[in-house]
């Protein structure tokens, strides 16, 4: 599961090599990508708005 986040994570900030995408379309369940890219999605948005109204004060 580790390995799942850690490449979700990459590919959030576009920072993943070729040869990691690679094994991870040919390794990888496109459901444990799915649940974690829209799990990471929802609380990068949670993060964004905390960070927004701390700033609005």
């Amino acid at each position: 599961m580790w390995k799942t986040v850690k490449s979700v994570l990459a590919a959030f900030f576009g920072v993943q090599r070729e040869a990691q995408r690679r094994e991870d379309f040919t390794s990888g369940k496109p459901i444990s990508f799915i649940l974690v890219g829209i799990l990471m999605g929802i609380i990068l948005v949670l993060i964004l708005f905390v960070v927004a109204m701390m700033a609005a004060g």
